[in-house]
């Protein structure tokens, strides 16, 4: 005969609060797993009133969504916590943020008013600096990939080995130059929005593209950071309706 779970007498979540956090530094290379364990820490020593899920293992109600690769730098990282208090967001944040180490760094707490924060993250944008990699060369490799209809990539992903179009989510993709080493040497920079779809086209899979497409390869890894995701919605400012990327989180400031 199963076990049965006991039923255990657990707080009512009363509040749900969003966090927005980075990754820089050398903390980029922490994965989803450790900014879990981390936050776990960071949330028992500042003693927010967590809810706790039942079974035979109780765990705090933490949920999150669309995390950037382990390696990837980033200023638009998100996390639900589901609370049994009414805490002020503000303090909550600054109470993590002291209780983090320095490179996960808590940058927004609102409170819950809107369902769905995964359906609002639609896009992300993206800075990717290619070292040793001159402007000229870069703009070239890049017209070539957007010139093209579809480049197909392959990726080990959780469900084994996929291919897919790593050209169509491509909303835009800009080059500028970056700022040269002291020995000279070139860095061209990448402006990169990706509409995300399933299997999520990353970064990487944007490089193995200019690869296939265009024979760019960087001498050495690039450097990436993701500096927003959120809702599409249509730019005029440029006087031509493009695509932009706008807060996920403004509908709950409403």
């Amino acid at each position: 005969m199963a076990r049965q779970a006991p039923v255990r007498d657990v707080a009512p979540t009363v509040q749900r609060l969003r966090l927005r956090y980075a990754k820089r530094g050398p903390l980029r290379f922490t994965s989803t797993r450790d900014f879990q364990r981390a936050l776990e820490r960071a949330l028992r020593r500042t003693g927010v009133p967590m809810a706790y899920s039942q079974g035979f293992n109780p765990h705090p109600r933490i949920s999150y969504t669309n995390a950037a690769p382990t390696g990837t730098a980033s200023e638009a990282e998100y996390a639900e916590l589901a609370v049994t208090s009414v805490l002020d967001p503000e303090r909550v944040r600054a109470a993590l943020d002291a209780a983090l180490p320095t490179g996960l760094d808590v940058l927004e707490v609102v409170e819950v008013r809107a369902p769905d924060l995964a359906d609002r993250l639609q896009a992300s944008v993206w800075t990717v600096e290619l070292p040793g990699v001159g402007e000229d060369e870069a703009r070239s490799a890049v017209a070539t990939l957007l010139a093209a209809e579809t480049v197909e990539v392959s990726r080990l992903t959780k469900s084994g080995m996929r291919t897919f179009d790593a050209r169509g989510p491509i909303l835009r993709l800009d080059v500028r130059g970056g700022a040269a080493a002291a020995d000279g040497t070139p860095c061209a920079i990448l402006d990169l929005v990706v509409r995300h779809v399933t299997p999520s086209v990353r970064p990487d899979d944007v490089l193995a593209a200019l690869r296939h497409a265009a024979d760019l390869v960087p001498p050495v890894p690039a450097r990436v950071t993701r500096l927003a995701q959120g809702p599409l919605v249509a730019d005029v400012s440029a006087g031509a309706a493009v695509d932009a990327v706008s807060d996920p989180l403004a509908a709950d400031r409403s």
